[in-house]
């Protein structure tokens, strides 16, 4: 017996819950990656001071002078921004990626590039090279990118239905964590100091090194192998060893039915998503839903709360920030265990209306924060319950519904545009919000309290619950909303449904009466679309 396979974890009472060993090490590789996307998000803020120095002095040896104070302005904010460049630039390649490698060589291959980028931005003090550091922080973009739809593409791949949602929101967990991590390590007495700063930034390559040691012993994604490259037998195997159980039947019938229905299709480009009927509703869902998350207003959250722990007397506020980051990571874990529960559309209303009320808060009590100093309290508060709600939702959610939403024919495309609206998003508060926040001050939290509102009402009224169903339910349940907005001259089948009905309420003589069956509805159904 495989060492980290063991048979189903209650299987006699609960058998759809198919927890391994093997299974939580499949994952727990496959999210190094997003604690890497993580890390790299975080790195950059502690050594600002230090990395504005080196940039100073470089241009001092080379030109005989120091960078004048807004071009000194412009190389740091070039370095920070540029990150999200090569993000949507990752983002962007994930389908072209994986069709072509599949899951886990993707992720293999994606290492070489943290590892570049690491080996890069480490060596910039010793070559005085300032270049070196952005063209190192543009190939750890396009590294990280690449990860926020590899990872949790791999994990919903992998997952069985039941715990689908709760091992997708491991892809978050693992964000925060490295956020929390990158705050911790650049702290003045460990890496961020002048001299160790560069450490702090090249410490990305160890993680990518670890994976790359631990890829090997996890298998291709089962749907790759059996949708994609029509290898029963090898995809049989990998489910065995994940599931822990010589019976995988049901995920193999599962995942041939959706391979007939995506066989009946035309291949899914990009462009395709949003011709077809059949995809338009839940591309465009996936796209809003990234948008929530970057545009909630959490990056100006934590761009504010150390001013916001400074005004309110705490004597460290980088240790207040830290804080924050805790309590990012505590509510990451709580919504593990409520997303199977209350399920994914319910946890991210609750997540939306809750930032909608914090911030809020935050703009009345900064507002009259000058005049009532006890007012700074409240908005701590406010911080700490905006960050909660944003991880019971709108932070791990938008991840991995997106690879819920969609069948595996057009996944790819589907991840790699929801990803790059993600980045895209990313990169325009990063360049739009400090001159935001110089013309509104706290008022800026009210754009935030409005566009949370519209994230709630669109979730309410277009997002379909997804829990416990599977990706081929959730795709015809799209399909069948597009077919009904499509006259019977449109379809030229005035009598599908009748059709449909009779196959399904047949007597099943057979395994193979069963597939032609089935054949023919899905026939029917590539005619209509």
């Amino acid at each position: 017996m495989n060492p980290f396979t063991f048979p189903c974890l209650f299987l006699h009472q609960q058998p759809k819950k198919k927890v391994t060993v093997y299974l939580l090490y499949c994952v727990s590789t496959a999210v190094i990656g997003s604690l890497q996307f993580g890390y790299n998000t975080g790195v950059i803020n502690a050594p600002e001071q230090k990395l504005r120095r080196f940039f100073q002095n470089v241009s001092l040896e080379r030109y005989g002078e120091p960078f004048s104070p807004g071009t000194n302005t412009m190389v740091w904010s070039f370095s920070v921004a540029i990150f999200s460049v090569g993000g949507m630039i990752g983002s962007f390649s994930v389908g072209a990626m994986v069709n072509k490698f599949g899951r886990r060589k993707s992720m293999l291959l994606n290492n070489i590039l943290a590892i570049i980028g690491g080996i890069l931005m480490g060596l910039s003090t010793l070559s005085r090279s300032f270049e070196m550091v952005i063209i190192g922080r543009l190939v750890i973009g396009v590294f990280c990118g690449l990860c926020t739809g590899l990872t949790p593409m791999y994990v919903g791949e992998i997952s069985p239905t039941a715990v689908r949602g709760a091992f997708g929101t491991l892809h978050q967990l693992g964000v925060v964590v490295g956020i929390l991590v990158a705050q911790i390590f650049g702290l003045e007495f460990l890496l961020g100091s002048d001299s160790l700063w560069p450490l702090l930034l090249a410490l990305t390559a160890l993680p990518a090194v670890l994976q790359s040691i631990m890829l090997p012993f996890c298998p291709e994604s089962p749907r790759y192998l059996l949708i994609v490259l029509d290898q029963e037998e090898e995809a049989r195997k990998a489910l065995v060893r994940l599931r822990g159980c010589e019976d995988v039947s049901d995920d193999i019938q599962e995942m041939k039915e959706e391979g007939m229905k995506m066989s009946m299709e035309k291949k899914v480009t990009i462009l395709e998503l949003f011709r077809s009927p059949k995809y338009r509703q839940p591309i465009i869902i996936a796209i809003v839903l990234q948008l929530s998350q970057q545009l909630s207003g959490i990056n100006a959250v934590f761009y504010y709360s150390t001013g916001i722990f400074d005004t309110a007397g705490v004597t460290q506020p980088i240790y207040a920030t830290i804080g924050a980051g805790v309590v990012n990571t505590v509510f990451t874990v709580v919504s593990l265990f409520l997303v199977e529960r209350a399920g994914r559309r319910t946890l991210h209303l609750i997540g939306l209306a809750g930032m909608a009320i914090c911030a809020l808060v935050m703009t009345i009590s900064l507002s009259l924060g000058k005049t009532n100093p006890s007012l700074s309290y409240l908005a701590i508060v406010a911080v700490f319950g905006f960050v909660a709600s944003f991880e019971m939702g709108p932070g791990p959610i938008p991840w991995f519904i997106v690879a819920e939403l969609f069948s595996q024919g057009p996944r790819p495309a589907a991840m790699a545009v929801s990803g790059f609206s993600n980045w895209t998003a990313n990169f325009l508060v990063g360049l739009g919000f400090p001159k935001l926040e110089e013309l509104c001050g706290p008022y800026v939290f009210i754009i935030f309290t409005v566009l949370l509102i519209f994230f709630f009402i669109f979730t309410f009224l277009r997002v379909p619950e997804t829990k416990g169903r599977t990706f081929d339910d959730i795709a015809e349940g799209f399909a069948a909303n597009a077919k009904s907005n499509l006259t019977p001259e449109q379809t030229g089948l005035k009598h599908i449904d009748t059709v449909r009905v009779m196959f399904h309420n047949s007597h099943k003589n057979s395994e193979d009466l069963f597939i032609k069956k089935k054949q023919l509805i899905v026939r029917i159904d590539a005619e209509i679309i």
